[in-house]
């Protein structure tokens, strides 16, 4: 058993020519401790269908912590255990892979990499019983930890357990209490799963500095967690972004609700985003939706272009930690920022906004 996490790292994954654009590190262990209303141009507002109820959320733009714990113990990497007689590689040899995510010990639920590392401690050479999930499937495995060359019971097997970062709030529903963010989900970095979720929160940031984005090279917000509180708790971590709950007074009465559109409301043309770079700042940027995918029912629903001087000269565009920044357009919240190009940190991706709300209400 390897007793830490290949970390600290920085998320910022290449998927297609474009880079997530939440800025995560790795955590040794368990951590311890209003927007400028200035829209485009306003136009007529096309109605919704008859009998169709239009959805009103709060659009945010607000950088906060978000701390996330596993359900269960994420494998990341298997390495051999340098013994006296040579190297040996149990957690290999057992079956267990990359991406599995270890369940059970012995019939006892695990969640943290304390947890194991006790447990294979405790039982030194004896055959442990290893319950792990890998995608739909549910393993059984054998394995006996081996003594390294320095007294230490080891399985060979890197693990992880939670992850901690700075991304960006989309939306408050005050009807349900929920809120939604990044626009996309947590990762792990260094096996592109999604990190199963069994707790988390989200908690204060300030945005101390930005590294530009370049061409080859997305850039990043820099920040401070407030660890000593948690504004809201997460419930689900999709593929469609981070969703929790959260007080009605933690959003305040700054800013008003604000529809939320509809795949064909949307259009190509102007459009802002609302995004914390400096401080806890809210600000508002221009942006152009230039692209539209059809059926654009997962996180690259559209292409947007920075071209507000402002942002471009503070980030370079569009950086890592900007992930579920609130795209408006004619008054409504369209969508989020979910991607950043890596070759052109200008333009990036955007989800949908009624999709991120019906992933997070289930209508």
């Amino acid at each position: 058993m390897e007793t830490q996490k290949k970390g600290p790292g920085v998320l910022g994954l290449a998927v297609v020519g474009a880079a997530v654009c939440l800025a995560l590190s790795m955590t040794a262990g368990r951590p311890r401790a209003a927007a400028v209303a200035a829209m485009a141009p306003m136009e007529t507002l096309s109605q919704p269908a008859q009998g169709e109820a239009v959805r009103t959320v709060i659009p945010l733009g607000k950088a906060v912590g978000i701390k996330l714990f596993s359900d269960g113990v994420l494998v990341v990497g298997l390495s051999p255990v340098e013994t006296e007689g040579g190297a040996t590689y149990p957690g290999r040899d057992c079956g267990l892979k990359t991406g599995d995510v270890i369940t059970h010990i012995n019939g006892g639920e695990v969640d943290t990499i304390e947890e194991i590392q006790a447990l294979v401690a405790q039982s030194e050479d004896e055959p442990l019983t290893i319950q792990a999930v890998r995608g739909q499937r549910q393993l059984q495995l054998k394995a006996a930890a081996v003594e390294n060359s320095q007294g230490i019971y080891q399985l060979g097997v890197w693990l992880r357990d939670s992850m901690a970062g700075i991304g960006t709030m989309t939306f408050y529903d005050p009807a349900s209490g929920v809120f939604g963010a990044l626009g996309h989900g947590i990762n792990d970095v260094d096996t592109a799963m999604l990190m199963p979720l069994e707790s988390g929160s989200i908690m204060p940031a300030s945005v101390s500095e930005v590294k530009k984005g370049t061409c080859g090279s997305p850039g990043e917000l820099h920040g401070q967690f407030d660890l000593t509180r948690d504004l809201g708790t997460l419930y689900a971590n999709t593929n469609l972004g981070i969703f929790g709950q959260m007080p009605k007074q933690t959003v305040g009465t700054a800013v008003e609700p604000v529809e939320v559109a509809t795949r064909d409301q949307v259009k190509t043309g102007p459009a802002t985003i609302l995004s914390n770079i400096r401080g806890d700042e809210v600000e508002e940027f221009d942006v152009e939706i230039t692209h539209l995918y059809p059926g654009g029912d997962g996180t690259r629903s559209m292409m947007v272009r920075v071209t507000d001087p402002a942002l471009l000269d503070a980030t370079g565009g569009i950086v890592q930690g900007m992930s579920g920044s609130p795209i408006m357009q004619d008054g409504r919240l369209v969508g989020a920022v979910t991607h950043v190009l890596v070759n052109d940190p200008t333009r990036g991706y955007g989800i949908l906004a009624e999709n991120m709300l019906k992933q997070a209400t289930g209508n």
